[in-house]
């Protein structure tokens, strides 16, 4: 599910539209993501998949307008899987840049506990048919 790059915008609602550059899905893929700032689509940001070893772990590297990395992991747990997100981008300029991060930050948190929500309410549904 999380790989099912043209099903993120379903769930991640910061995510407008992904498009591939290229046929690579896996370790090397290069996306661009339509992201959705204040809700709105402004900004196509370019990353690449960097660290690619299923079903465990996911990386990549933020290459547009905001850059860094974005990692997740998977761990069995109790009772399912445990997903650990975690993002860390700079935007430039640099002072300017962190402070707009720093502003922006808990829309960004409330924005990852939503996508978090609803994949697993994707994933937690019954097929169709049952």
């Amino acid at each position: 599910m999380l790989t099912d790059w043209e099903r993120q915008p379903d769930w991640m609602p910061d995510v407008a539209w992904i498009r591939f550059e290229g046929p690579v899905r896996g370790l090397g893929a290069n996306l661009l993501v339509r992201t959705r700032v204040m809700g709105m689509p402004l900004v196509t940001d370019r990353l690449t998949v960097d660290r690619w070893e299923p079903p465990q772990r996911l990386g990549v590297v933020h290459q547009g307008l905001v850059r860094g990395r974005g990692d997740w992991l998977l761990e069995p747990f109790t009772g399912g899987t445990r997903l650990t997100w975690k993002e860390q981008l700079t935007l430039p300029p640099p002072l300017v840049g962190s402070l707009a991060l720093w502003l922006y930050a808990p829309i960004q948190r409330w924005m990852l506990r939503r996508s978090i929500r609803n994949l697993r309410a994707l994933v937690e549904r019954p097929p169709v048919g049952s």
